[in-house]
């Protein structure tokens, strides 16, 4: 990856499970930032060399040195003190914190780090205070760090409050290239950068918005065939006490696991219109490490005096997109692709399949005296009972890679606009 200026800043990542890993990759070969420093609150392994290890070898993307050169690459990590608990990761300066787990007692002020992406996922609630006992993301603010991106949707404590309504102001959700500047740097002290299928989902979205309107859109559901995340099990576990989801339970080496999503919520965050359009969200584990697949499908009013909407329509404007999007987040292909062949793609926020978009238009039958609320004057005065109104179904695949080559490269352009702005 090519360098980018930088003025001296630090990055401060909290967290090292997947999303954090892939961050500190994502960094290293950016160069936009001097120095990382990883907090991970404990000790891990016997010494920092075996953290140098867990840094340099991934089982879904490969040796960290070929990822950054190719095949004949030398070692790229190198000078590993435990002493400092530092070491050089491809020229770079990077340290480890291992003493503080609640953001509050990180002290990222002693470590001159300003922004901080905060990998964990424990801390996600922007309206609770930085000094709850059990840690918040506004600690990352009180020990020194000007600004938090979140790599998770927001959740509030209180599960049934509206989102949108109870966001404090200095926080805000956004996806890239979707609603990019509802970031405001004078205001925003915590971004989100919500979900790696809200991600996929918004750029899928976004250009069907944008040539009919959401009034044209009359339904939409999607299903996500969603790879495995940390939080599953290996072998199946006995559920611990309150446990409601014993799927969650269960072996994903051994499993087609029903879970849910948040991505719904979420799409409303950035998208403002969808609050217009009934819309369903859900979500299917399987057992693979990365590489997930969205399955949208929306209904769609048919206008006799405008074009057919039909397949030819539907990719046309999805490779007119494509084509059209400055940061080429949005990809369209036709060629026939598995799970296996979109890892690793950067900046791919979703890949269109053209190949299997499929489009259906038949007449609905719409009983007008059973609507509620029709007026039989009404009824009497049109001469009408059944109404029947083309409508076309559109079925749309969009592949995404859900760890490095989608999300964690959409992390990083918002991390760096965000440190821009500083």
């Amino acid at each position: 990856m090519a360098a980018e200026n930088n003025r001296g800043l630090k990055l401060g990542i909290n967290g090292l499970g997947r999303i954090g890993k892939l961050t500190v990759w994502h960094h290293v070969g950016r160069k936009f930032f001097d120095e990382i420093v990883v907090n991970i609150g404990r000790e891990a392994g016997t010494s920092l060399s075996d953290i140098a290890h867990y840094l340099e070898r991934d089982s879904s993307y490969g040796n960290l040195r070929r990822y950054l050169y190719g095949h004949k690459a030398d070692p790229v990590i190198s000078d590993v003190d435990e002493a400092s608990g530092s070491m050089t990761v491809d020229g770079m300066p990077l340290k480890v914190l291992r003493i503080s787990r609640n953001p509050i007692d990180i002290n990222w002020q002693a470590h001159g780090v300003k922004v901080v992406v905060d990998t964990t996922g424990q801390f996600l609630d922007p309206a609770m205070p930085s000094d709850h006992p059990k840690g918040s993301v506004r600690g990352h603010l009180d020990c020194g760090s000007h600004k938090v991106i979140v790599s998770a949707p927001f959740k509030l404590k209180d599960r049934g409050s509206d989102l949108a309504g109870t966001i404090p102001d200095d926080a805000v959700t956004t996806v890239m290239g979707i609603n990019t500047n509802d970031y405001d740097p004078k205001r925003h002290r915590i971004i989100s950068n919500a979900s790696c299928t809200t991600t996929c989902l918004a750029h899928m979205i976004k250009p069907l918005l944008n040539y009919f309107g959401p009034k044209k859109i009359l339904t939409a559901s999607m299903a996500t065939v969603h790879a495995a995340t940390g939080s599953q099990e290996v072998l199946d576990r006995l559920p611990k006490t309150g446990t409601s989801d014993l799927r969650k339970n269960r072996s994903i080496m051994n499993n087609i696991i029903l879970t849910t999503t948040g991505a719904a919520k979420a799409l409303r965050l950035v998208i403002p219109e969808m609050e217009q359009i009934g819309f369903i969200a859900e979500s299917v584990r399987v057992p693979i490490s990365t590489g997930s697949l969205i399955i949208l499908v929306m209904d769609l009013q048919e206008e006799m005096t405008a074009e057919p909407v039909n397949r030819e329509l539907i990719n046309d404007i999805y490779r007119q997109a494509a084509a059209d999007d400055p940061h080429k987040y949005l990809h369209y292909t036709e060629k026939q692709n598995v799970s296996g062949d979109i890892i690793g793609i950067p900046n791919a926020a979703a890949i269109i399949e053209g190949h299997e978009t499929h489009t259906r238009t038949a007449e609905i039958s719409i009983d007008l005296e059973k609507i509620p609320g029709m007026e039989k004057v009404v009824l009497s005065a049109s001469n009408l009972g059944i109404l029947r109104i083309p409508v076309t179904q559109a079925v749309i695949y969009g592949w995404y890679d859900n760890e490095l080559g989608s999300y964690v490269h959409m992390l990083g352009d918002r991390t760096v606009s965000v440190a821009e702005h500083l």
